[in-house]
């Protein structure tokens, strides 16, 4: 059976709707309109163990909303899903011991406390054994590289340290599926890297089965080989990550390097495809993918080319036109 079953799932908000102005609020004490809004519409997939998904969509796509249904923090309006063989808004304890949810702009670390008390608190929770606590906790943080981190107090940690050490109070209890919003958000570049990276290792050994929301396309190119896509509420894509340049990007990126007194005359180029660059040193064009080859051994027959390179488009530059759409 799949780790995660979605079948119809459905979430819809209702949402007062003030009128403007003192007469709009008054009238609101009495008589309220609201208005319903459908978050998450009919969402059906599924996800087998050890998969590393990548959960994409525009802000307000319903992200978020989904994977707090499968957390069990929301109950959905319409529609089943299963995670484990439990339902998630039942929220019995058996399932509550095996998953496990991390939302990048929360915080689960006590604010005022050392890191490793909080982790304490967690695995009391848990009733993790002691020795079982210690070994994990050494174990994640030799991967993640912020031991020396565990005794300073939470809200004195930098946001990458403070990320890395909410990433082990998730795993703290070593849970099959982890659901993660956003872990990367706000880090920079090095901290990010590391992040990915152990996020990588911890999956390969552990066949932990995660779900992954982000913003940040590094993140799914870098993790994921599964993408699925929501936009208002509704799944618009699911599949390799791969095929989305198949489906979405029927053309890729020509650059020669052609040194000359001027830039070469546009009606020129654009014999060959679209212009995206054009200078003393060379041009740069988009070129439908089934024309590629074909296009390349008339540049080098008409062109005094130095160089050439032909790239896919920027899997982070088809995802944000598709948002467009």
């Amino acid at each position: 059976m799949p780790v995660i079953e979605v079948r119809g799932l459905t979430k819809t908000f209702r949402v007062y709707q003030k009128r403007p102005g003192l007469a709009g609020a008054v009238k609101g004490l009495f008589r309220r309109e609201h208005q319903d809004t459908v978050a998450v519409k009919a969402v059906n997939f599924q996800v087998e163990e050890g998969e590393l998904v990548g959960f994409l969509g525009p802000n307000g796509a319903g992200k978020t909303t989904t994977l707090k249904m499968l957390a069990g923090l929301l109950y959905p309006s319409t529609g089943t899903a299963r995670v484990l063989g439990y339902v998630p808004w039942e929220r019995r304890d058996g399932y509550r011991r095996q998953f496990a949810l991390l939302l990048g702009q929360k915080n689960q670390l006590w604010w005022d406390l050392p890191a490793r008390e909080s982790l304490e608190l967690n695995a009391r929770i848990y009733g993790l054994p002691q020795a079982e606590f210690e070994r994990t906790v050494a174990e994640l943080t030799e991967l993640l590289n912020c031991r020396d981190q565990l005794s300073v107090m939470v809200r004195e940690l930098s946001l990458g340290e403070r990320m890395k050490l909410e990433l082990i109070a998730a795993l703290l209890h070593q849970p099959k599926v982890l659901f993660l919003d956003e872990p990367t958000i706000g880090l920079d570049v090095v901290s990010q890297k590391t992040v990915r990276e152990f996020l990588r290792r911890h999956n390969a050994m552990r066949h932990t089965t995660i779900l992954l929301t982000s913003h940040y396309m590094a993140d799914i190119q870098e993790l994921c080989r599964r993408v699925i896509i929501i936009d208002h509420g509704a799944i618009f894509f699911d599949g390799p990550l791969t095929e989305i340049l198949d489906r979405f990007a029927d053309f890729k990126r020509v650059t020669v390097q052609c040194p000359a007194d001027q830039p070469w005359p546009a009606d020129v180029l654009g014999r060959f495809g679209e212009v995206v660059e054009n200078t003393a040193a060379g041009f740069q064009l988009k070129v439908k993918r089934d024309r590629v080859i074909p296009v390349c051994k008339a540049l080098l027959d008409e062109f005094p080319v130095a160089d050439m390179d032909i790239q896919e488009v920027p899997i982070e530059d088809i995802i944000r036109r598709i948002f467009a759409r």
